[in-house]
């Protein structure tokens, strides 16, 4: 199964863990990634401590676990590659396309962009 169908069709939980330059770390929960074209993944971020961790750091892990029994999921390590604040098409790609969810919390997101570096599967080394 290709990525892009992987993550449109498997449920799950994601959390995305990140460090700053002095290597405080941080990990999130977050949504699917949206697969690109090229390959890249790229999340919708709000303006909070992972992206600012991202800003000093571009390193970053994302965890994908499946939703259903045992330990089933993917692991990625990551290079933040760019980042865009197009509003219009972030809310096009938000699969809470709702305004209200903007309405009600107004802060700015932004459109991170993100080179796959490495794959392993949830659990063990993937040899």
């Amino acid at each position: 199964m290709e990525l892009k169908e992987y993550f449109e069709n498997t449920k799950g939980t994601g959390v995305l863990s990140t460090a700053d330059s002095q290597g405080n770390v941080d990990c999130a929960i977050y949504a699917r990634p949206h697969v690109m074209q090229d390959g890249n993944i790229a999340l919708i971020m709000r303006h909070r401590l992972s992206r600012q961790n991202l800003q000093s750091n571009p390193r970053a892990a994302y965890m994908f676990i499946e939703q259903g029994p045992g330990y089933k999921g993917k692991r990625f390590f990551l290079t933040k590659t760019g980042e865009e604040q197009d509003q219009e098409k972030i809310q096009s790609m938000s699969r809470r396309s709702s305004h209200a969810d903007q309405d009600l919390n107004p802060e700015p997101r932004s459109l991170v962009y993100f080179r796959i570096e490495k794959e392993l599967p949830l659990v063990g080394s993937g040899e």
